[in-house]
């Protein structure tokens, strides 16, 4: 990786972690608690604290050893769920989801991963709660990062923008307007299972949401679906990455990955 990309990447940690809430961080350990203290999409759980993230920027370099997912010109390295080419708008440099094509997935699998995926839900905002620019971002096509316009809009805090769906919300709220770009920048490790399919090692993230940690090396219980919390079941070492059809026209730009 050239220097220049090494100093932009250590600068993003950086800012992320000084513009943390102190009060927001909780070390992963504590926070399996909250699965027991709060039903799956809980209307009374707390919802974090919100921190302003400051300014949107121009798109993230990619790394010289990155394999780019979408480069803004075409969708051939994606495929809906039946393996069809997917039919997502592509337009100006992002793509954009076209309500009823579906949702989409890689060609290519992957495990242990640093995914970066740029994203911004529709302006003007149409809609509250979750019937408002509703997307997600699919590790193994099975973990979900939720994608949601959560800039002064209420949902349940296991949906939010930046929730490991209904397990975890986000440390902190750093949600921008409507519109503007967002990013996400996730370290993914797969869950291991022995020959049995019994649970070695859990799902585990870390994210940060426009430069800001928002999940600190967070397990899972299982997989992530809407109002239950499923055990593990044993899955295939590398899978495809997905990207959610919720109906909403959400736009995703310069999604880029590097293999762990």
């Amino acid at each position: 990786m050239k220097t220049s990309l090494t100093v932009a990447a250590v600068s993003v940690v950086v800012i992320g972690l000084l513009g943390m809430a102190p009060s927001a961080q909780a070390p992963p350990g504590n926070r399996a608690a909250e699965l027991q203290k709060w039903p799956v999409h809980g209307e009374a759980r707390p919802m974090p604290p919100v921190v302003d993230p400051g300014p949107a920027g121009p798109p993230a370099a990619v790394p010289a050893d990155a394999v780019v997912l979408f480069d803004g010109r075409d969708l051939s390295g994606w495929t809906t769920a039946k393996g069809a080419p997917a039919r997502w708008l592509v337009k100006d440099g992002y793509m954009e989801v076209v309500k009823g094509a579906g949702s989409i997935q890689t060609v290519r699998g992957f495990g242990d991963c640093q995914l970066h995926v740029e994203w911004a839900t529709p302006s003007p905002a149409v809609g509250s709660g979750q019937d408002r620019g509703n997307s997600g971002v699919f590790l193994m096509n099975t973990y979900e990062v939720q994608v949601l316009d959560s800039y002064q809009s209420k949902t349940y805090a296991d949906g939010m923008a930046a929730a490991l769906y209904g397990h975890y919300p986000p440390l902190v709220n750093v949600s921008r307007t409507p519109g503007e770009w967002q990013t996400y920048d996730i370290v993914f490790r797969a869950p291991r299972f022995d020959q049995t399919g019994a649970v070695m090692s859990p799902a585990r993230f870390t994210v940060f949401h426009n430069g800001v940690l928002v999940h600190d090396a967070q397990e899972l219980t299982g997989p992530t679906v809407h109002k239950a919390r499923p055990p593990y079941k044993a899955h295939a070492d590398k899978l495809p990455i997905g990207l959610q059809d919720h109906s909403h026209p959400v736009r995703f730009r310069n999604i880029w990955i590097r293999e762990l």
